[in-house]
């Protein structure tokens, strides 16, 4: 599939005035500068992230309520069931919370409740209130979820059921009727960062509780491996006090993991420092896949189990769920590429929608996403539960596919969701019509450029500039994640110096710039392969990273896209050289 370049604009005077004051190599300076970071100080900040600089717990507003509300639970000996979403963010957030309050709550007063994916659905449901309710539970506190939940919350009131509501989600104009609100995206809340995710929510409200429990100051701390697998996982941004709460809790996963963790990276056979990218695609898909494929709940038992050898026995179910889930994902995407490789009636159409009714409901999302990566255009996959048919939608770069779906929802019983992505139910007989208006509202509202993926590029360099200097740095840059994303470097002119195609589908590159040259690695890039036998010169998109073989550690280009030199994007672009 071909891609849109974009190279991000330099500031050179920012630029040299940054490197004046770090005596750094430029490339770095201006990567630096692209991400808001023009002087010495936030650039020690930026390097040297301190916990100290987290945030006031108590800046967020409702905090005092809610800690007051769940001291007030301990003292008479209410009971209290923590209540969270079956995904990574609302797993780790009720393990953290639940592990934390064990400490100062008896056993029977405690317990945590996560919704079935299939039975009730994201976020709070009545099931769940019912059995608060049938169970004595008096105060539930919810986490990555329940602000839009404003009819159930107050439901559950009229049960004489009092809510803290702990999530990071938009809130509507109308709140639930919580005692205490944890949101700092909720109007009126002065707390400065807003970009937390669900477990970090429930991570302020550890520390703010820690405090008036008299715990030592680092306390909340053993809980940093949790929230950065969730500031993983939910792709939210890695900048501010969420690039702090990442680094650190990094650095907690590979010095001295949760038990839990500590039993996935066993299963999953790695032997090195884990990176926000191993989180990412090792420890989320088997999380999640708990609540895809059975039952979230062992999730949680993972996490806070204290016993290393049933921890590798929960992790061991996780494991199996994530090998349903892969071999799920994977018939569903084959069959689904085979429906659309027979579609000819409108080669131009602009979205997909596809319908099985076989097909897994906990691989719907991933499989539209699969897609995506084939044809370039918001995809809706659905299947049948029970008595509707209910799917998911997927978006690409700039269309907001939730505003698609609302457009449709006279063909819909149900529908949720964001600007990337969201759900959807509808009966069987509206299936047919609900295709042809989402493609009626796709092809009248996109733009052409949508279709289009787009591959951001932070800066030029040359093959004289890739030095492990270079590299040291830019893993110092390390986690990754939006807002703070791996650099990705353009190289011009280069020529092919005997690359060879390996397993079929990807190039081992073997590459030349004037008298320097340069290995590296190119996966499902075979395709354009002719390419590198015109004997024409080419531009390469690529990120760097180090490949160990045989004991010897050396730099790599993972190429992510190349073209001929004259047809790739003619803007006029500094090339940055070391510094001699």
């Amino acid at each position: 599939m071909e891609k849109r370049w974009k190279i991000l604009p330099v500031d050179p005077a920012a630029t040299r005035s940054l490197q004046t004051e770090l005596r750094i190599n430029e490339v770095l300076c201006q990567l630096l500068v692209q991400r808001g970071i023009d002087t010495f100080d936030l650039a020690k900040d930026y390097f040297r992230p301190q916990l100290s600089a987290l945030h006031d717990p108590w800046l967020m507003k409702d905090m005092r309520e809610a800690v007051d509300r769940i001291l007030l639970a301990l003292e008479v000996g209410e009971k209290i069931l923590i209540y969270g979403d079956y995904d990574v963010d609302g797993t780790t957030a009720v393990a953290c919370l639940y592990q934390f309050l064990r400490k100062v709550c008896p056993t029977e007063k405690l317990d945590f409740y996560i919704p079935n994916r299939y039975r009730e659905g994201y976020g709070i449901s009545k099931t769940g209130i019912d059995y608060a309710k049938e169970n004595d539970y008096t105060l539930v506190i919810s986490l990555d979820c329940g602000i839009k939940s404003v009819d159930l919350i107050s439901y559950a009131v009229a049960l004489g059921i009092d809510f803290i509501v702990c999530d990071h989600h938009l809130p509507d104009d109308k709140l639930p009727p919580a005692v205490a609100i944890l949101n700092p995206k909720q109007p009126g809340c002065p707390y400065p960062y807003k970009d937390l995710c669900g477990c970090g929510v429930g991570f302020k409200l550890i520390t703010a509780l820690s405090s008036q429990l008299g715990f030592p100051e680092d306390e909340a701390f053993q809980y940093l491996d949790l929230v950065a697998t969730a500031i993983a996982a939910d792709i939210v941004r890695v900048d501010g006090e969420n690039r702090i709460l990442a680094w650190y809790g990094l650095k907690k996963v590979n010095e001295n993991p949760n038990n839990g963790i500590r039993a996935l990276i066993q299963l999953s056979g790695l032997n090195r420092s884990l990176k926000m990218v191993n989180l990412v695609f090792m420890i989320a898909p088997r999380v999640n896949a708990a609540g895809r494929m059975d039952d979230a709940r062992k999730v949680v038992h993972l996490f806070i189990e204290t016993d290393p050898a049933l921890a590798l026995s929960y992790a061991s179910q996780l494991h199996a769920d994530n090998t349903d889930r892969k071999e799920a994902d994977s018939s569903t995407t084959e069959e689904a590429l085979a429906l659309l490789d027979k579609e000819t009636i409108n080669p131009d159409r602009r979205s997909t929608v596809l319908f099985q009714p076989h097909w897994h409901k906990g691989v719907v999302g991933i499989v539209a996403s699969r897609l995506i990566e084939r044809y370039y255009r918001p995809t809706v996959i659905l299947t049948r539960s029970g008595e509707v048919i209910s799917g998911s939608a997927r978006s690409v770069n700039g269309f907001n596919v939730y505003e698609a779906i609302h457009a449709c929802r006279e063909h819909l019983l149900g529908y949720g969701g964001h600007f990337a992505a969201a759900g959807i139910t509808l009966l069987p007989e509206q299936v047919e019509a609900f295709t042809l208006k989402f493609e009626e509202t796709v092809a009248s509202t996109i733009r052409p450029d949508s279709l289009v993926p787009e591959l951001i590029v932070d800066a030029v360099l040359t093959f004289d500039g890739i030095r492990a200097s270079l590299y040291n740095i830019l893993e110092q840059m390390q986690p990754f994640g939006p807002a703070n994303t791996q650099p990705v470097f353009i190289s011009r002119n280069v020529s092919d110096n005997g690359s060879r195609i390996v397993k079929e589908q990807h190039i081992r590159f073997a590459l030349r710039q004037g008298t320097t040259s340069a290995d590296g690695i190119g996966f499902g890039l075979a395709a354009k392969f002719p390419l590198l036998r015109t004997g024409n010169a080419i531009d390469i998109v690529y990120t760097l990273e180090e490949n160990e073989w045989n004991n010897q550690k050396n730099l790599q280009l993972k190429v992510i896209d190349f073209a001929l030199a004259e047809s790739s994007p003619s803007a006029v672009d500094p090339v940055l050289r070391p510094p001699e």
